[in-house]
């Protein structure tokens, strides 16, 4: 029992502690992925709502309508990340999924 505590121990050290040292230079100059002219358009339509939001004067509005507008800044957020098309993955799920290939093999 100890020789298995002791070698998960040691592997979670490596999978902490690995990538950091083996990770490139963090590069300033990030590749930006090109935009069909329909993506543009739609992303300059939600810049100008989120200006003329920001021009909003909020202490006049009801709590509905507040929570409208901020509904809507919200779904804008989640279409322009989707523009992105980045697949995101957080430590938590790098780990299982290294888990479920260790206990499968």
């Amino acid at each position: 029992m100890k020789r298995v505590a002791y070698f998960l121990a040691v592997m979670f050290c490596f999978t902490a502690f690995a990538p950091g040292a083996m990770a490139e230079p963090v590069k300033k100059d990030k590749e930006k992925t090109e935009l069909s002219a329909e993506d543009e358009a739609r992303l300059e339509e939600m810049k100008s709502r989120v200006e003329e939001i920001k021009s909003m004067d909020f202490s006049e509005m009801s709590k509905d309508e507040r929570k409208e507008v901020r509904d809507e800044l919200r779904g804008m957020k989640k279409e322009a990340k989707a523009m992105g098309q980045g697949i995101y993955l957080s430590v938590g799920a790098i780990i299982i999924i290294l888990l479920i290939l260790i206990l499968v093999t």
